[in-house]
């Protein structure tokens, strides 16, 4: 299983690390190595979160994830994108673009910082979304319950996550980014437009996404209904033994999201990917500024967040150890906080790094304390309705 599914990954390694050393020696080597464990350490959150989503769709979309998902993930946010950012705040041609991040790695690594404040407010405001939604919705397991369960009453209230985020982004814009760290000077203009150019993404993205899951619940109750006790007896018997023929938390069927749900619901795992990968690229710069190197480090660690992502939906290690969701969620919500913090202040990707798998850490220490409480392995979650609290 371990071979299987992280095989990929495993050669992608040693080929990347090989090509790194013939291309660049053994410094070379060193700092391909360097950026593929500062990607894993970042982003590991963020396999959690790609998780709960991916064991939604079903095998083909699943395949998808792993195939065209990946070459957009190393190829596409890694190696194109800060050139195109590159071409955009400097108003170059995309070959110019390319010719200063190869020849002129200086002003191509002053340029992509320089627009790290937008890139912060988007990404930002995208991951800080994706917390309040999740942190504001009724559930019936609780990790925190102290604090979820007043939460998720004030998410009754409509549009009361994007009220909060607006509130967020308005008090960013106003403070840390009057005054940009580097002769930044004031960037609040751009803050404002990229923040609410994050939220807008997120809303559009996930909405779209969430009609269509909808719609696709709705089709099969009304073709359970128009079948009848057989028709149901019918559906259970091809529903996978192993998740219990039921239906997961968001409501959408084990057997998996298709058609264009799920196309959504890929658009919708991309830009988390691509939200998760700014502090990386960003960070990056403080290793090295080679482009080529820089891609194929950051690659490799996106390969395993890929693997790994696989692996927890095989595993169904999200059943067994139900905090896990809650605890990348919190690391969403303070890797937003510290996105938008870096638009002034420098902060070291080791912080960020060490509070998400702290915050992952936690979440399945309390899972397995819930399982030894229980006196089960795992796998409760999906067969109690009561409300389950940590009591943490």
């Amino acid at each position: 299983m371990l071979l299987k599914t992280f095989g990929w990954s495993f050669a992608v390694t040693a080929g990347g690390l090989a090509l790194a050393g013939v291309l660049w020696g053994w410094k070379g080597l060193a700092i391909v190595g360097i950026l593929s464990i500062l990607e894993i350490s970042l982003s590991f959150d963020n396999a959690v979160i790609n998780a709960g989503i991916l064991r939604k769709m079903n095998a083909f979309w699943q395949k998808i994830f792993l195939t065209v998902g990946i070459l957009i993930a190393v190829f596409g946010m890694r190696l194109v994108f800060p050139v195109v950012i590159v071409a955009i705040t400097a108003k170059l041609g995309p070959i110019e673009a390319v010719n200063l991040a190869i020849n002129d790695k200086e002003k191509y690594e002053h340029l992509v910082t320089g627009a790290h404040p937008a890139i912060a407010a988007f990404g930002g405001m995208f991951l800080l979304m994706i917390f309040l939604d999740f942190i504001f919705e009724e559930r019936d397991i609780r990790w925190l319950g102290w604090l979820e369960k007043p939460l998720s009453k004030l998410g009754k209230l409509d549009t009361f996550s994007a009220v909060i985020a607006l509130a967020v982004l308005l008090v960013t814009a106003t403070t840390v980014a009057t005054d940009v760290a580097h002769g930044g000077g004031d960037k609040s203009a751009t803050v404002l437009l990229s923040g609410v150019a994050g939220l807008m993404t997120y809303l559009i993205v996930n909405g779209i996404s969430g009609f269509f899951e909808d719609k696709l619940e709705e089709d099969e109750d009304e073709e359970d209904g128009e079948g009848g006790a057989d028709g149901e007896d019918e559906a259970d018997e091809k529903k996978p033994a192993e998740n219990g023929g039921g239906r997961g938390s968001s409501g959408a069927t084990v057997v998996g999201l298709a058609g264009k749900a799920a196309f959504f619901m890929f658009l919708y795992l991309e830009v988390i990917d691509a939200s998760f990968s700014f502090d990386g690229v960003i960070g990056a710069f403080a290793i090295t500024n080679d482009i080529f190197e820089m891609a194929l480090g950051l690659g490799i660690g996106a390969m395993y967040i890929r693997s790994l992502t696989v692996y927890l939906v095989r595993q169904g290690t999200l059943d067994d150890y139900v905090y896990l969701e809650h605890g990348a969620h919190y690391a969403i919500g303070a890797l937003a906080v510290i996105l938008l913090a870096t638009i002034k202040f420098e902060i070291n990707e080791l912080i960020t790094g060490s509070v998400g798998i702290a915050l992952i850490g936690a979440s399945y220490w309390s899972s397995v304390i819930r399982n030894r409480r229980e006196g089960h392995g795992g796998g409760a979650g999906s067969e109690e309705k009561t409300e389950v609290t940590s009591g943490v």
